[in-house]
Order: structure tokens, then sequence, then C-alpha cells
């Protein structure tokens, strides 16, 4: 169990900073293919790859970042500050005669947000590769694909109070506070909240308190600004032999977890407060997943603007592998077997045919709601930390527009956003393009077909002229009808501004 202790976790970051303990410095100390197999579960590569090296960093890379035991003498040169004592102090290792036995990991992990580019260091329970075995029910884990996506999708925005729901390490926690005054953390498990104690003191990073219980009730009766939460939203059958992980299991019945948070977020919002969210969710006979996550939204006690993304499907098979392997059981063992005959009993227990994987954002409207989107965006993404910008700029065009008529809408100058591009597609030995194209390169790196008049609408948003001169003008060239084209192209100039195609000449970053 780690101790977050604030002198040794103070001395350990200072022997960090001194090492170069940072995400650029060990990929290259052990290669680009060998991080990247770290993240497979596969640590022999690095390992090789340091060889016989013995400096602070090899070191360091090896106890913390592989859990592979170092040597006493070797740990003490690298942590001159802390030492193999203090590591086992801080309940990330164990002094074993000459060897210090790692009993968690400690790695870097950079991000970049609104605020710009900077790195934690974050500690969890050693992963299967270290352990060599099934993780156990306990476990806590790192900073994985999942949890680095909702930081980054996190809003940037100056928020007073923030309540990160089920915490695990608190690197959700930790990425709220950049942008909030204080968080409340809170967790089921104990072992997760002193991962998220010593993680803040390891950063530096005050203003995060935790507190133990289960999905709302540490927070009976508050209110927040913002909500994020990474929650145990994985599908598993309750049924003998198959562990249930406090990191991932909620111990509910198919996706009523998520469902849970889905209905009962919204009475510990403010008026305009936000939550954000990762869920999975089931699509059963007849019942699409998106229709049934749209229906809690709706039974919510309190109006909610919903914007739910579904980034991923995955069949009952598929979703069973998935998660199985994820907690350690290989494929081709009986285990395995036995597990995946447990989750496809379940799933058709309750007809289940797809789980949809995805983002949720919701956004107490004391008003009424304005926002009801439900879509399937399965394309790569753009820059992961340009998500929770795109995302903020989206809500803030959303609710300008709601403000807005088409004469308004007409009125305003528009401009491009940087990252937009256009492709055009023509036949062979054809002089006029069959499909136009306009592409995102960052955020949600949509794509949009255009007709001729909406590319040369948008290609010509250059802050100068407002929309309705624009159309006038293409409508001269293309020899049609000016109203009829005006009524053709500001619904799609809406939906452009709220994608980010598209922005306001007075609300886009100058060059």
């Amino acid at each position: 169990m780690p101790t977050p202790d604030p002198e040794l976790c103070a001395a350990l970051a200072a022997d960090l900073r001194a090492s170069g303990f940072r995400s650029d410095a060990l990929r290259e100390a052990w290669g680009e293919a060998a991080d990247d197999a770290i993240g497979r579960g596969l640590r022999r590569p690095a390992e090789r790859a340091l060889g016989e090296r013995t400096d602070a960093l090899a070191t360091l890379g090896r106890q913390l970042a592989l859990g592979v035991p170092q040597p006493v003498d070797a740990v003490d040169d690298a942590l001159p500050r802390l030492g193999a004592r203090g590591l086992a102090g801080l309940g990330l290792a164990k002094v074993d005669r000459d060897l210090v036995v790692p009993l968690a990991l400690v790695r870097p992990q950079s991000f970049a947000d609104g605020s710009g580019d900077g790195e934690w260091w974050i500690a969890s329970d050693l992963d299967e590769a270290a352990l060599g075995d099934a993780l156990p029910a306990d476990h806590v884990v790192g900073a994985g694909g999942a949890s680095l996506t909702l930081a980054g999708l996190q809003l940037p925005t100056p928020a007073r109070r923030v309540l990160d729901l089920g915490t695990g390490c608190g690197i959700q926690a930790l990425r709220a506070r950049r942008d909030g005054d204080a968080v409340v953390a809170t967790d089921v498990s104990r072992r997760a909240l002193r991962y998220a104690d010593l993680n803040a003191l390891l950063n530096d990073v005050e203003g995060i308190g935790t507190r133990h219980g289960s999905l709302f009730e540490p927070v009976a009766g508050e209110t927040f600004d913002r909500i994020v939460s990474n929650p145990p939203f994985v599908i598993t059958p309750r049924a003998d032999g198959v562990p249930a992980y406090e990191y991932r299991d909620a111990g509910l019945m198919g996706d009523a977890l998520v469902e849970a948070v889905v209905t009962g977020v919204g009475t510990h919002l403010e008026p305009g407060g936000v939550a954000q969210l990762l869920g999975n969710w089931e699509s059963r006979e007849g019942h699409d997943g998106l229709d049934r996550v749209r229906e809690w939204v709706e039974s919510s006690p309190v109006p909610l603007d919903a914007w739910v993304v579904e980034r991923e499907q995955l069949n009952p098979i598929e979703y069973a592998e998935l998660w199985i392997r994820d907690g350690g059981t290989r494929p081709g063992t009986p285990r395995h077997a036995e597990m995946l005959e447990a989750w496809l009993d379940d799933f058709a227990d309750r007809g289940v045919t797809a789980v949809g994987l995805g983002y949720v954002l919701l956004r107490r409207a004391d008003g009424g709601p304005t926002l009801s989107r439900y879509e399937r965006l399965p394309q790569p993404l753009g820059t992961q930390s340009a998500l929770g910008t795109g995302l903020a700029a989206a809500l803030a065009a959303h609710d300008r527009l709601t403000t807005m008529d088409d004469d308004a809408l007409a009125d305003a100058v528009l401009t491009v956003a940087r990252d937009v591009t256009e492709a055009r597609h023509h036949m062979p030995g054809t002089p006029e393009p069959s499909v136009i194209e306009l592409r995102q390169g960052g955020g949600f790196a949509r794509t949009v077909t255009a007709d001729p008049s909406l590319a040369a609408l948008v290609g010509a948003c250059d802050g100068e002229l407002a929309v309705g001169q624009l159309t006038v003008a293409i409508a001269a060239l293309l020899d049609v009808d000016a109203a009829e084209l005006r009524e053709s192209l500001l619904p799609q100039v809406r939906r452009l501004l709220i994608d980010g195609f598209l922005a306001f000449a007075d609300d886009a970053p100058s060059a």
C-alpha cells in the first residue's frame, strides 16, 4: 500500500528531476520500438536496450518504469536524497537484502492542454509484465489510453469546484486542477486514493482533496462547476470465477453503472456546469445503444444538454476478449475459455448484440436543453491535446448560434480554421471534381462532403466579408437564385461552426 508522505515525495521528486527522469529521455534511452512495446505489456526490449548502463536514468528506468529489481547501491546512487529506504517508506518498493524489489511503478507522462505542455510522474500498481501474472482484483492502473483521452477531452476553461468521480491513480484530478480552483477526488478503493494523494504530492499539486465512497455518496448535497469521470464502466458478468477489478468493474449488471452516472450527475452540477465521462453502453435486440443513452439523459431529474460520441462498437466476442486479456488472462488457456463462456452467457441473457465505447458530455441546462447530439465517429482522432479546446469552442459556438436567426448569421463574418484542408476528386479526363471534401486535421478529424457552393463559401471565409455577402457573390458566379442558395447554405454553416471548420472572426485566434 502506498504511503503518501509529503517529505519523502518531495525528495523523490527532486531526485527524479535531477536524473532527467522524463518520458522523452526514457524513450530515447531504449528506443521508440521498445517504448511502444511497453504499452503492449512487453518490457524485455527496453531492458535489452539499456544493456549494462548504470547511470541514474537507466537504474530508475528499470526500477520505476519497468518494475525490475535493482541493487540497493545503484538505487541509492540514483536517488541520493530519498535512497532505497525512502522508496520503501513510500510503499513503492521493499528492500530484500541487496535488492530493491518494486512494489509499484512510477512513470513519467507528458501532456499538453490549453495552458501548454507539461509532464507528470504517475505512480500505480505493478502491471502484468512486472507481475508476470494476472492482475489482482484491487489493482490500481496507471495512465492508460482511455485516461489520457479523457484528460485531453477535459474543457480548458476555468472552474471553481471540480469533482473527479472514480479518480483511480488521480490523473484526471491532476488535469482538472490545471483549470479548477479546487478538486474533490472520490473512489471506492482506498488503495487508489492513496495513489491519488501520493501523485498529487509527487507533482507538487495542491488543492486536491480525496474522499472514499461509491458514486455520488461522498458528495451528497454538493454541486460542482465541472465533473469528470473515467468510471468503472466495463461490462463484466456477475459469475463465479470471473474477477471483478476495482478499477474497471462496478459490480452492477450490464451498463447500469454508466446509466447511474448519466442519470444522477445533473443534480450535482451547478447551472451551466459540465460533466465529461467515458462509458460503454449495450445495444440490445431492436434497441440501439445510443438511443438507450438518449433515454438515460432524458430521464435525468434536471434538464441536460447532451453530446455523446460513440468511438467504437464491438460485438460480444470482441468485447469479452478485450477485457479478459486486459486482466492478464491469455487466450488459449482453459481459464480464458471459461471466462469467455461466462461473458457470452451474460450478453445472451440480455440480448446484447453490440457494445459501444465512447464519450459523454452533459451540461445542466436549467433554461431547457438546446443541444442533443448523438453520433458515431470511428475515424482516428486529430491532435489529442486539442480535443478539449475544440469541445469548448464547439459549445461556445453552439450557444452563440442559439441566439442568432438566419439574418444575424448572414451578417456574421467568419474565418476558416487553420487545420482545415480541401481535397477534390476528379474522374479521369473530367475538368470538374466529382467529390469535394473538407477535412479537419485536429479535434475529431471530421470529413465533410461539400458541393461547389459550400466549398466556395468556406474558401472565401477570410474574415473580410459577411456570410450573406459571400452568398450573393457565389450565387451570381454559379448563376443560381441567391435566396435559395442562402436557404441551403446557412444550416450547413451552422454545423461547420459547431464542428470547428469555421469560426466567428471576432472569436478566431490571431495569427
